[in-house]
């Protein structure tokens, strides 16, 4: 095997020893599920060792504990050690089961588990315990799903189907990933199948995909089982381009032989003079019975918890057990030696497994060139600002393979400069379309294939951009890296990739020309529910506010930024240096003096801004002192849930400062105003204080005056809550023209513009 192994003899030592470690490591699986304890000496387990509730996924954690043992033997036969992702997360049992037997684990487990009976009974007891710490987060370090705390995981696998649309454009050129799939995430995503089109030897690594073909979902067959089975799957895949390996999943040589042999594949061609797109990407399937290897194999059982009973508490399933056991145990002495031909890492010079690549990145803050402000007067488009921007930091930045997420149409965006820089990748460019074999613009009408190019990439530079509507289809994809870079920040490890920006625009306010279900802001919503210090959602008012926005998403680490972004030509409402102090505090005094207003207008959004503004304005000739203040980053000032939100946050100075205690507000938002009230909680001075305006799930084919009109959102309604909160009549600030289109009596276009 390209000369790793000294000879032949200690290949077939190291294969014979992958036996015993897959056996034992099903073993394990079996107790993690079942028992608190282990027994060492293989003897039979009595009732009081087993849980009271039973849990685990264990049919397919036993398939892939066979698996993860074929990749460490790929590893110890080639010499190299390879990335990997596990996109069933659900089948975590399998990984630790194989960390804690090889002793190859995370530092939060150094101590608490390993190859002794008291590292495995403790590993056994923890999983599905449970357990709390007093602050209310689980006591032990292992999940139902891999998490930071899994020595080498990256992804958590709790979206079936995401690590599928992911993987192909995880490992940088000279890098390899294995990835385990299941046949279930293929009836998810199938996203997947476009691969073939992304992957090139000039800028990829040797991305082997692996799926553990076991037939059956949580209640029935899969879509595959149902059609043929492997070589129906096999005649699908080679029209989608792969080059299908099918093989044995009950052997982890088998395993080992084709992650070999597709990498082998994949550098034959990568060593071609002349490629052509796509490649022939080798795809393994490992065709196995669901559970194998204990009793309830390949029944529905399987999938869960493959005994009929609960061994604590019934006698028959309590045998099974035993018996099921007795067929995989290794004896401590085997399991020992096994353990020590494993353990090579040091002779071949390489990292553990749990050190791998994509485990450890930590990409330096990229260089950022000097940005090209724009003057604080006129109009212009703040897209534009960003792709001028982006460009720069791409071509400053060039060691940093780029990946841009897009579902739809850049040019109608303002990202033109970005499309001719970066093309749209293709096989076979056409000609005078901006397209090229190495472009690194990922375009497919499918908002979770593109946005998980973007994610995938995190040894590089990634832009995603999208319809804010359309968005709302990342979610699912963005949700699970944004809960697991949160949970490294907790565990003091937090990662090292660059953030990624999400530029949501089109957006609701906007994309008036379209009908309602193109006017929706539900995506920067969802992503205020969660941690602001990870998920950040920011509302640039203008273009400098827009570039400022970028400038520090991408000068941070291991975040997700929703920036929801106008498309229209827009006022410049900041210089440069007030946009990066704007962007810096999340908020902005924009008018009037906040220290001596009687009435506070809180703007978040651009369109938001400019009404704000004109409210403010009618006040102020109406001899009230009002304040617009344009909030950026509304996640800023919200209550802190832990210490880590807590600490990103404003603190109670800063707070004061943009938002005076006591003071009136009406809070003009681009979002419906219940969620964002909810989470301005922190500046909410009840509802005779307190005003929110915002969208009200109304629209249709209207223009940006119409959707403000429709969901009460123009500059006359802000006045007409301003009359309630500060006591006075609506006609001390409006007049009655405007008064009958703010009741709905008279001609609404009366609101369009201010009088002279």
């Amino acid at each position: 095997m390209d000369g790793a192994l000294a000879d032949r003899k200690t290949a077939l030592e190291l294969c014979a020893a992958a036996d015993r470690l897959a056996n034992a490591a099903m073993w394990v699986v079996a107790h993690m599920s079942y028992a608190t304890r282990v027994d060492l000496s293989g003897a039979e387990l009595s009732a009081e060792a087993f849980k009271a509730q039973p849990e685990g996924h264990m049919g397919g954690s036993l398939n892939a504990a066979i698996a993860f043992v074929g990749y460490h033997l790929a590893n110890a036969l080639s010499g190299e050690t390879r990335a990997w992702v596990l996109g069933q997360g659900h089948c975590v049992a399998a990984i630790e089961a194989v960390n804690a037997l090889l002793e190859d684990l995370s530092p939060a487990q150094l101590g608490r588990y390993g190859r002794s009976e008291a590292g495995l009974s403790q590993l056994s007891a923890d999983f599905y315990s449970y357990a709390l710490t007093p602050d209310g987060r689980p006591a032990a370090p292992l999940g139902s799903h891999v998490n930071p705390h899994t020595a080498g995981g990256i992804s958590e696998g709790g979206y079936l189907g995401f690590a599928e649309t992911q993987y192909i454009h995880m490992p940088l050129r000279g890098e390899r990933l294995v990835a385990f799939l299941s046949d279930g995430a293929f009836e998810e995503q199938r996203g997947s199948d476009w691969s073939p089109r992304w992957w090139r030897a000039e800028d990829c690594g040797l991305a082997v995909p692996v799926m553990i073909l076991n037939g059956r979902r949580i209640e029935q067959r899969t879509e595959i089982g149902q059609e043929g089975g492997a070589e129906w799957l096999a005649a699908h895949l080679r029209l989608s381009g792969f080059d299908p390996i099918i093989i044995d999943g009950h052997d982890p040589l088998a395993y080992a032989w084709a992650i070999i042999e597709a990498e082998a594949a994949l550098t034959r061609f990568a060593a071609m003079s002349e490629r052509a797109y796509p490649a022939r990407l080798p795809y393994v399937i490992a065709r196995c019975v669901k559970g194998y290897g204990f009793p309830g194999a390949g029944s529905n059982r399987a999938h869960n918890l493959p005994l009929a009973g609960n061994p604590r508490t019934d006698e028959d399933a309590r045998w099974q057990f035993n018996e099921g056991a007795r067929a995989l145990f290794v004896p401590q002495a085997d399991l020992d030696a096994a353990a020590r031909a494993f353990a090579v890492h040091a002779a071949q010079k390489r990292p553990r497994e749990s050190k791998h690549a994509l485990a450890t990145r930590s990409i330096a803050p990229p260089l950022m060139p000097a940005p090209s402000w724009e003057a604080p007067e006129g109009a212009s488009c703040a897209m534009e600002a960003l792709d001028a921007h982006f460009v720069e930091i791409v071509r400053a930045n060039s060691e940093l393979r780029v990946r841009v997420g897009n579902p739809d149409e850049l040019k109608s965006n303002h990202m033109g400069r970005t499309l001719e820089l970066l093309r749209h990748r293709v096989n076979v460019p056409e000609p005078d379309a901006p397209e090229a074999v190495d472009g690194a613009i990922i375009t497919a009408l499918n908002e979770e294939a593109v946005i998980g190019a973007a994610l995938g990439n995190k040894g590089g530079l990634n832009l995603a951009v999208s319809y804010e509507a359309f968005a709302m289809k990342m979610l699912g994809a963005l949700r699970q890296d944004i809960i697991f870079a949160r949970r490294q920040r907790e565990i003091g490890r937090p990662p090292g990739w660059l953030s990624l920006p999400l530029i949501a625009t089109s957006h609701a306010w906007e994309n008036a020309k379209n009908e309602q279900s193109h006017q929706d802001p539900t995506l920067p919503e969802a992503l205020l529910g969660e941690m602001a210090d990870t998920a950040r959602v920011l509302f640039p008012v203008d273009p400098n506010t827009a570039v400022a926005s970028l400038r520090s998403i991408y000068a941070s680490h291991g975040q997700i930024a929703c920036l929801v972004t106008p498309k229209r030509a827009i006022p410049r409402r900041l210089s440069g240096e007030q946009a990066e102090q704007a962007v810096a505090h999340g908020a902005a005094h924009l008018l009037g003096d906040a220290a001596q207003a009687e009435l506070q207008l809180v703007a978040i959004g651009a369109y938001q801004t400019g009404e704000a503004l004109r409210a403010c304005e009618r006040l102020a000739e109406r001899g009230r002192r009002a304040c617009v203040t344009a909030l950026l980053e509304p996640g800023r000032f919200r209550t802190g849930r832990d210490g880590l939100e807590t600490a990103y946050g404003a603190d109670e100075t800063q707070c004061e400062l943009f938002f005076p205690g006591g003071l009136a507000r009406i809070v003009l938002t681009h979002t419906r105003p219940e969620p964002m009230l909810g989470a301005l909680r922190r500046l909410d001075g009840g509802p005779a204080r307190t005003r929110a305006l915002g969208f009200i799930n109304r629209g249709g084919t209207l223009d940006v005056f119409g959707m403000l009109f429709a969901n009460r959102s123009t500059w006359a309604h802000v006045l007409g809550a301003a009359a309630e909160i500060l006591g006075c009549d609506r006609e001390e600030l409006l007049s009655d023209a405007e008064l009958r289109a703010l009741d709905g009596r008279g001609d609404p276009n009366t609101l369009r513009a201010l009088p002279q």
